[in-house]
């Protein structure tokens, strides 16, 4: 079990760190419903991830990915892809916060004040198992575990840590508001200008880092 845990901890900690997510919840708990959004994002994130990386897993699991060569190289390319794929949005997005641009709030940030508990909901899946990193890191974990021939109880184990990790990030912010008083609402205006203002640094580096990951374990397997 202790493998299982191992190999998904990595690609976990990508889905966590994810700035736009981040800011997103935080302006949903400024929302005039934060209290019934807040969790239902939360809620909605932690189905986006779980439905990704267990569909996945079960489709590697089916091929028998461990044993398979053809499906062993199969996952392999798709990882030697989105391993490309994330390198290539890494450069995008060094390059955006080199121009330092001043940027407008996107329209779906500014409409959420506005959403009702199905549409928050609908945007935490949206941003944990649509957007190109959480993705890629989402189908990297499944793959990997039916690489390492996890099966039972140890991919259950592997699976659970992948999604329990990979939603620290927004379930933090969700029991701070909740808990947390008139103090919470300072600090998470805090994160928010931080996560704002230093974006592009951290998903270019987080791009890059998963990305050369992404490669070598692609290469490593084929």
């Amino acid at each position: 079990m202790g493998e299982a845990i191992g190999v998904v901890l990595p690609f976990a900690v990508g889905v966590a760190i994810s700035p736009v997510p981040i800011i997103a919840v935080i302006l949903v708990l400024f929302s005039a419903r934060a209290r019934v959004n807040g969790p239902v994002f939360l809620i909605g994130w932690v189905v986006g991830v779980a439905v990704v990386s267990v569909a996945v897993y079960l489709l590697s699991d089916a091929s028998d990915a461990s044993t398979d060569d053809t499906a062993s190289d199969t996952v392999s390319t798709t990882k030697l892809l989105f391993g490309v794929l994330l390198l290539v949005l890494a450069v995008r997005h060094f390059r955006a916060q080199r121009r330092a641009e001043a940027k407008t709030e996107p329209k779906w940030m500014a409409s959420i004040d506005s959403l009702t508990p199905v549409k928050a909901g609908g945007l935490g899946a949206l941003l944990s198992g649509l957007n190109p990193k959480n993705l890629a890191l989402s189908l990297a974990a499944g793959a990997t575990l039916a690489q390492i021939g996890a099966t039972g109880g140890e991919a259950v184990v592997g699976l659970l840590a992948f999604i329990i990790i990979a939603s620290l990030s927004i379930a933090v912010p969700v029991g701070f508001y909740l808990l947390g008083g008139n103090r919470a609402a300072a600090v998470l205006d805090g994160w928010k200008g931080w996560l704002s203002t230093h974006n592009d640094a951290v998903m270019g580096m987080l791009f890059l880092v998963f990305g050369v990951v992404l490669l070598g374990q692609g290469l490593q397997t084929l």
